[in-house]
């Protein structure tokens, strides 16, 4: 759910409870000329932070401040909690011609994660996910097993028909959800706008989605900590660095429906019930879109079928955790 997913991150010097940390402080022996600059708001329900180092502080103000604003008509593009969005009116009338470039891009990187995985990541996973939204907004347990098996035949990728010219529901009561998917693409686009305004030293992190561009201070990368998934085992499981790279985490931990963790915000979209052997997966790769999906993807996935298909991409890496806080870590996984 975009209003509270991954929202343990906290930006500090890797502290903090679940998913990620970074560290954004400049480095005691850099130059003086680098300032930081940095901005805190609200965005896609949850905290967007947006961090440049420049020589000029004043510029870079008024870069984060133009950057924030596009990440925030991208919102209203991508959002299906604002009722205007063009996803909304998607989600409201299984149709929309000449859709919005951004909605189309999203919605077709979400069926290529989609067939690569066989259908374990499916954004019209909606119908299901409404059912247990519903169900604790109503004060309920779950949702029956009836209940869910009727939603289910609403979810198939297949039936989320993409071109330039429309995108279309191919059978009635579907509905989309780029949880998985839209805070990441934003901070892609974030990084993005940045760079075009001449910032090259900058990081974007969105509610556990990070992209970073270029080295933070002094050649130095962006360190990232892998924060433990359970409050009780609180502190960093592992560190890594990031240039020119992007990470995210999904977790059980942020809107779980039983108090156990068992099932929670994260569903199998071919079954209904959420996948029971990991508490997180952290993926890094080539964008935080791709990150984001990747990551949801291996939740439901499993750390070895997970792992499996992770080998068959490029510049991808993984750190898992599962319910027992066991770590499992690609071999690429680089920490420092």
């Amino acid at each position: 759910m975009i209003i509270s997913r991954r929202e343990f991150l906290r930006i500090v010097a890797v502290a903090g409870v679940g998913g990620l940390a970074v560290k954004f402080g400049l480095d005691a022996n850099a130059v003086s000329k680098w300032h930081r600059v940095q901005d805190t708001r609200v965005l896609m329900g949850t905290i967007v932070n947006l961090v440049v180092v420049s020589e000029d502080a004043e510029t870079a103000r008024g870069a984060i401040d133009a950057t924030l604003t596009r990440m925030g008509a991208l919102e209203r593009v991508l959002s299906r909690f604002d009722p205007t969005s063009a996803l909304s009116q998607l989600n409201q009338t299984g149709h929309v011609e000449n859709p919005h470039p951004d909605l189309l891009n999203v919605v077709r990187l979400a069926h290529e994660v989609s067939a690569l995985s066989g259908g374990a990541f499916d954004v019209t996973v909606k119908p299901v996910l409404d059912l247990y939204q519903r169900a604790q907004a109503d004060g309920e347990s779950l949702p029956s097993p009836q209940a869910i098996q009727a939603a289910l035949k609403r979810v198939n990728y297949r039936n989320l028909i993409a071109d330039d010219e429309a995108i279309t529901f191919a059978e009635p009561g579907m509905g989309i959800t780029l949880d998985g998917l839209a805070k990441g693409y934003i901070v892609d686009r974030g990084v993005a706008e940045l760079k075009r305004l001449g910032f090259a030293r900058v990081m974007v992190e969105a509610g556990g989605d990070l992209m970073s561009s270029a080295t933070k201070d002094h050649d130095a990368p962006w360190k990232i900590g892998v924060q433990s998934p359970r409050p009780s085992h609180s502190g960093v499981m592992a560190s890594f660095t990031l240039r020119d790279h992007a990470a995210a985490t999904s977790g059980d931990y942020m809107q779980p429906f039983t108090p156990d963790f068992r099932l929670h915000h994260i569903l199998d979209p071919r079954t209904g019930q959420s996948p029971l052997e990991l508490a997180s997966a952290t993926i890094t790769a080539p964008t935080a879109a791709l990150a984001d999906a990747l990551a949801t993807t291996v939740m439901v996935l499993g750390s070895e079928r997970g792992m499996q298909l992770l080998a068959t991409l490029s510049g991808v890496e993984a750190y898992l955790v599962t319910k027992g806080l066991h770590a499992i870590q690609s071999h690429g996984f680089a920490e420092g």
